[in-house]
């Protein structure tokens, strides 16, 4: 049987990122993603062929859309373009927070997502750094970079429940006992994601460049 009209790979992992999106990773099932895109579950066998790499699918399209204009053009010293792969990374995510979880959590070994680690390599050793040192950089910003929107994001979609940030503690925290955290609260000191983040991406490729 020919697949639905319309439907694609694709098409179905940016509906599944939707879905996500608005209900949370624990409420994704193939028969409410069909749902979601008026099909029945077993049309989107065709493109995934079962939950795992529905899930694998979903860390792949994210790194797409993060990465889709970062391949275009590797040249040149490699601290400026991997400085905006960390910052491509980031703003993927953070517009896909229900993701999150999998990306931590999964391998991103798709063939596309293999030919971008090699074109990165790549592009790395034409600038000088020996393959070992290329791919830990790769790996400590990505890895870094994930575990920073993690924290950033709080709570993801489906698990609004749990427990209280920082904020929801100021009543119950004693100034005589938490005066720094309080005044953290007041101020908003050390609370920019956005500082935070630059800052320590500049410092990690500052020291991975000397």
């Amino acid at each position: 049987m020919a697949p639905k009209a319309g439907l694609s790979r694709e098409r179905v992992l940016d509906a599944a990122l939707d879905y996500v999106d608005a209900h949370g990773l624990p409420a994704l099932s193939m028969r409410k993603l069909g749902a979601h895109l008026g099909v029945e579950a077993m049309s989107l066998y065709r493109h995934v062929p079962n939950k795992d790499a529905l899930l694998d699918g979903l860390v792949d399209r994210v790194m797409e859309h993060a990465f889709a204009e970062l391949s275009a053009d590797l040249s040149g010293p490699w601290v400026p373009w991997m400085r905006s792969f960390a910052h491509s990374l980031r703003a993927a995510l953070l517009a896909h927070p229900g993701v999150l979880p999998l990306a931590a959590t999964r391998p991103v070994n798709s063939p596309d997502a293999l030919r971008m680690s090699e074109q990165w390599l790549a592009a790395m050793r034409a600038a000088g750094l020996p393959l070992g040192r290329a791919l830990d950089i790769i790996n400590v910003i990505a890895t870094f970079t994930i575990g920073h929107t993690l924290a950033e994001a709080g709570r993801t979609p489906g698990h609004e429940d749990s427990d209280p940030d920082l904020d929801q503690h100021a009543d119950a925290l004693d100034p005589a006992e938490f005066p720094n955290l309080l005044e953290v609260i007041t101020t908003r000191a050390g609370l920019d994601f956005d500082h935070r983040f630059t800052e320590a991406v500049d410092i990690l490729l500052a020291g991975y460049s000397t």
